[in-house]
């Protein structure tokens, strides 16, 4: 998952160089039915684990659904790059650390204390790491509601992929969330063939690499994983965006914004340990 969080920290960059050359719709759909055929030959590799329980037959309806919600959540990401700072935009995704534990309290679902105090510590993290003065702005309230859908989601892949095989479902996500962009892209943006080449790099990286294998990766460890923990490990996505602006843009990190990584990397171990230790 930390694995996961990094391949997607770097492509907020990825998706930044790419406003210039090619619509957001075009672009997100483009990358996720690459991303599908990643997963597609990734999935050749893998084979059904002996013993292992019975899976649904037709995961049809909960991939359309997971794709359906990232198909929004990374339209409005995209779109608010405009907007707003890589390492705004970063933090600001990455709120669903916060979101998720309150949405599995109001399921009824028990939160332990350290993944509550994970989820505080790399809160404040990640507001310090966005300069400590953001405000709603019309690009930050889109990262904003992107963040909550995400969220919805990290909660539906972990029931979903007890109940049907994970490559599987991930293929049917990214296929449903590219066609859904693809159409959005036909009816609100020009496409021409010149605007792809102009994107290969960054569609490579945002398709092949962070869909493909950042989507790969996190069906298969959600698994195993209590979704309070898997978003708070996937918020080191925030750091690692602002990280990768610094390198590839110049997008500067103050002390504070130091300090805001080293607290989320704080909440991350806190809520992995503390429930160990207990």
């Amino acid at each position: 998952m930390l694995t996961a969080a990094l391949v997607w920290g770097c492509s907020f960059v990825a998706q930044r160089l790419s406003l210039g050359t090619i619509g957001p719709f075009l672009f997100t759909g483009t990358r996720f039915l690459l991303g599908a055929v990643v997963i597609s030959i990734i999935s050749l590799w893998f084979k059904p684990t002996a013993g292992a329980p019975p899976r649904a037959a037709h995961p049809w309806r909960a991939g359309s659904l997971l794709g359906a919600l990232v198909a929004v959540s990374i339209c409005a990401q995209q779109i608010g790059l405009r907007y707003t700072k890589v390492a705004n935009a970063g933090f600001i995704s990455s709120m669903y650390v916060v979101i998720v534990p309150l949405l599995s309290l109001l399921l009824g679902q028990r939160v332990r204390l350290g993944t509550a105090l994970g989820a505080a510590l790399a809160a404040v993290g990640l507001y310090y790491l966005s300069g400590e003065h953001w405000s709603l702005s019309y690009g930050d309230a889109l990262e904003l509601f992107g963040a909550a859908l995400i969220s919805v989601q990290l909660l539906l892949i972990g029931k979903f992929t007890q109940q049907h095989d994970p490559l599987r479902l991930a293929v049917i996500q990214c296929i449903v969330c590219g066609v859904l962009c693809l159409l959005a892209a036909v009816v609100l943006e020009t496409i021409r063939l010149k605007d792809i080449e102009h994107s290969l790099f960054t569609l490579f990286y945002c398709g092949a690499i962070s869909v493909g294998v950042g989507y790969t990766i996190q069906v298969l460890a959600q698994r195993d994983a209590v979704p309070a923990h898997a978003a708070i490990i996937f918020s080191m996505e925030g750091v690692f965006a602002a990280l990768a602006a610094w390198i590839v843009i110049g997008e500067t990190l103050s002390w504070h914004a130091i300090g805001g990584c080293g607290l989320v990397v704080a909440g991350c171990m806190l809520s992995q340990l503390m429930p160990a230790r207990a």
